[in-house]
């Protein structure tokens, strides 16, 4: 039987990894902050990346769907023996590279420093390390982009939008990336490569959250304003400490497009999205 060592394993994606992998047969060492019963298949660990002691002497496949930056620093310092390393990062290693706001910019140079650090440090124990990017996350409740919008419109029956949020985005959803990570672990050709996983569907940011505003109980109306109103808005709505985390950077990419190619990963581990069907459990907190 194989084993997989799994951190982040509490989280959207790691939850589902985590049952992916007991499902068909492996030996689970899941680790998390928090304690959890153990059940058949999956032994969870309290522990946390800070925490150097008490891991295993070896395993068959060592996979990170939380923090890269944290990760790739562990895993520099550890001692046990993996031949192959999965690891998440994220498009935004791209997508904020050049961004206007400073915060942004660091956090896609941890993000690339991560990646560098993680595939490095396993070429250099002779093991075989692959970086998956996902792009925006949803349907297990735990993102911070489409399950916050659906907090917010349904405490409010409604969102507005600036007409010009028409950059085309491609949600991708958990699920779909846990499959990918349980599926490039036997991939030979994904040795020391980092793959984009977009959704399966590529739609304007104003009918992507249309479609989450539909899918509530009861449906949320979506409002579209000028670009100056929602501006002041906005500026309202900092002021009442309701749109932290959204700055400018983040209002000059409404208009972008972000996609990206999922061909790569399509051809070298069967990578398949779906497409975008919300529904309005995909944004309800998870069930601990």
């Amino acid at each position: 039987m194989r084993q997989a060592l799994v951190f982040g394993a509490s989280g959207q994606i790691g939850r589902l990894l985590v049952r992916r992998l007991a499902g068909h047969g492996w030996q689970v060492l899941a680790v998390s902050r928090q304690a959890r019963p153990d059940i058949e298949g999956v032994r969870w660990l309290r522990a946390d990346l800070d925490a150097m002691d008490g891991w295993p002497p070896r395993v068959d496949a060592l996979l990170s769907c939380g923090p890269l930056d944290l990760f790739a620093r562990w895993y520099a310092q550890a001692r046990l023996e993996c031949p192959r390393v999965i690891a998440f990062g994220s498009t935004s290693v791209r997508v904020k590279a050049a961004s206007a706001d400073a915060d942004e910019r660091a956090l896609a140079a941890r993000l690339a420093a991560g990646e560098r650090g993680v595939l490095e440090t396993a070429s250099s124990r002779g093991a075989a390390a692959t970086v998956l990017r996902p792009t925006l996350i949803y349907g297990a409740g735990g993102d911070r982009t489409l399950t916050r919008i659906a907090a917010l419109a349904r405490r409010w029956h409604r969102f507005v939008l600036p007409r010009d949020a028409v950059g085309l985005r491609q949600p991708v959803h958990a699920e779909d990336l846990a499959a990918a990570a349980f599926a490039a672990i036997d991939a030979v050709v994904a040795h020391g490569r980092a793959y984009d996983l977009p959704g399966g569907e590529s739609l304007p940011y104003r009918e992507m959250v249309a479609r989450v505003l539909a899918a509530l109980q009861p449906p949320a109306r979506l409002h579209v304003w000028p670009a100056w109103a929602f501006r002041a808005l906005l500026a309202s709505a900092r002021a009442a400490g309701l749109a932290a985390g959204f700055g400018g950077a983040a209002l000059a990419r409404m208009r972008e497009d972000l996609a990206f190619d999922a061909m790569p990963a399509q051809r070298d581990f069967g990578y398949a999205p779906r497409p975008f069907r919300p529904t309005a459990a995909m944004f309800a907190p998870p069930a601990e």
